[in-house]
């Protein structure tokens, strides 16, 4: 068995280094004469083509989005820590050094994140002409830690500047997940705060999306400038999110604002206008009359917000709480006592789902809406949702830093609802893993990794190494990894490989020679399809196209 082991270790390896060399040629600038060190964010495998969006009217952009490029950044720095080689890290160390040096913003920002990227054939900023090529970051969460080495004072600079471009009202702490270029640097941590109670209105929407990367992004400039202002304000904004919980249930909040109403809405509410937020919160709209002043858009806990709280804060919090120290100690508890709260109010264990919720309690399962709004149309029903590798995750992290027992109950009944097998009465104790599983997760290799660092029992380690099996013969083609074999896209930043550094890593007893996940950005906007349509997609939906 250990041959064996040997044997398939060592080729999942071979295939994320076969993996990264595709990219680095490939997916290299080929567009002049003398190349920039930068690279596209995917490929058609049948053609070669790199990946482009196509904007509404017939422009084409081959997308070259440094936000959407950092899982790849890690892989490489992974790979050069695993192999001795460092072509890996200095690849890495290059793309990040020509954005600082050749595409910075007056004020300190990249061109980058979810509406702005480079065109990699003109060299250009570019973007959809919908979203107005604002600054927007959304569970982003850049490789600072790779950006300070390559160029520390640049890096400081980008921080205040996101924070400068995002932080409309310091006082308040009113935060939007859109940034305007070219602003003058403010007070900064100079500035006055004032404590706000939860849920006051502005015109900003603090999306906990944004509020991550800024907490994340504050937190880390302290560590690695000695800067207590960035960590005093972190804290704060971190705080904000807390206390805007639910008194009675401790669940939530995706925000601790209401948006301000300045207009009155449209009477059809089939216009595109109709779920703009300066009518007002739009959960309140929508959901008001049947379930009261509970009915905001901070406590609506549907799929996409619970992942937000639950699986990618919590996992940042307990990320900063071990990358920063005793500073941050509250966020421990803070995760604790969400993640406990969720599992009391969201989960049914007999099925492994999730309730859709309002954090007072409310069980939206199988609602129908009776009203057309931002969350939906009329007539839409909301379901339960499965509770995923990700959920393991973020519950194995959660147990890990805690020692939670009621949290252990949770994880061992998300494990068995995603075909791991019994993971033990407690760690170590009692496990009945299942070694056949068709389980090709990453977030499971992440999962698992976690328990394993709880405890070194092999058998979580021997689980993880059949889940990367699984992903190298249910998602490697072609040199890359996809979705599925039939998709036509690959991107370059995709997480398995990540996952798999991870557990050669591990194996090798060396975790700490690959950079962690906590999640990945995305980038968005309007798209003209090959027929003529016009959508608004997210870019990950691209790499789902089938042949």
């Amino acid at each position: 068995m250990k041959v064996t082991n040997e044997r398939l270790d060592e080729a999942r390896f071979r295939k994320v280094i076969e993996f990264a060399r595709n990219v680095l040629d490939k997916g290299k600038d080929h567009y002049r004469n003398d190349p920039t060190p930068l690279f596209a964010d995917g490929i058609n495998v049948n053609t070669g083509e790199h990946l482009c969006w196509r904007v509404p009217g017939g422009k084409r952009i081959i997308t070259s989005n440094l936000a959407s490029q950092q899982i790849f950044l890690r892989v490489l720095v992974g790979l050069s820590n695993l192999t001795g080689e460092s072509g890996f890290r200095e690849t890495a160390e290059s793309t990040v050094a020509y954005h600082f040096n050749h595409l910075l913003d007056s004020s300190g920002l990249l061109q980058w994140g979810g509406h702005r990227q480079i065109n990699l054939e003109r060299l250009e900023v570019d973007g959809p002409d919908n979203k107005g090529l604002v600054h927007e970051f959304k569970n982003h969460f850049p490789y600072y830690q790779l950006m300070f080495e390559v160029d520390a004072s640049a890096t400081r600079k980008f921080i205040e500047a996101f924070w400068n471009a995002h932080i409309y009202d310091w006082g308040n702490l009113e935060t939007s997940r859109h940034g305007r270029y070219g602003l003058e640097i403010g007070d900064l941590w100079g500035s006055e705060f004032k404590d706000p109670l939860p849920f006051r209105k502005t015109k900003g929407l603090s999306f906990l999306r944004t509020g991550n990367d800024l907490i994340y992004a504050a937190c880390l400039l302290n560590k690695f400038t000695g800067n207590i202002g960035p960590l005093i304000w972190g804290k704060r904004l971190a705080r904000m999110y807390y206390k805007a919980r639910h008194s009675e249930t401790g669940l939530g909040v995706y925000q601790f604002t209401q948006p301000l109403k300045t207009q009155d809405p449209p009477a059809d509410p089939d216009d595109p206008r109709f779920t703009h937020s300066y009518y007002g919160d739009r959960a309140q709209r929508q959901f008001g009359p049947e379930f009261g002043l509970d009915a905001l858009e901070g406590n609506m806990l549907l799929e996409r917000q619970s992942r937000s709280i639950y699986v990618i804060n919590s996992l940042m919090e307990l990320e900063l709480a071990e990358e920063v120290g005793s500073e941050v100690a509250e966020f421990i508890d803070w995760v604790r006592e969400g993640m406990l709260a969720y599992a009391k109010y969201a989960y049914i264990p007999e099925k492994n789902m999730l309730r859709p919720l309002i954090a007072n309690g409310a069980d939206l399962s199988d609602y129908v809406l009776p009203r057309t709004g931002y969350f939906g149309k009329v007539g839409d029903i909301y379901r339960q949702f499965p509770a995923g590798s990700d959920f393991l995750y973020s519950y194995a992290r959660s147990y890990r830093m805690t020692s939670d027992k009621d949290l252990w109950k949770v994880i061992r009944n998300i494990a068995q609802g995603n075909g791991l097998g019994d993971l033990g009465s407690l760690p170590g104790h009692k496990v009945e893993v299942n070694m056949r599983t068709d389980n090709a997760d990453y977030n499971a290799i992440f999962a698992l990794l976690e328990l394993y660092k709880t405890l070194p029992c092999q058998d979580y380690l021997d689980l993880a190494r059949v889940v990367g099996d699984n992903i190298i013969r249910q998602k490697f083609h072609h040199g890359f990894f996809l979705a599925s074999p039939e998709c036509l896209y690959a991107n370059f930043s995709a997480i398995e490989p990540l996952a798999l550094l991870a557990l050669e890593a591990a194996i090798r007893g060396t975790p700490e020679k690959v950079p962690g996940y906590l999640a990945a950005g995305y980038f968005a906007g309007d798209y003209e399809f090959s027929d003529g349509t016009v959508r608004g997609i997210y870019a990950d939906q691209l790499f789902k196209i089938k042949g």
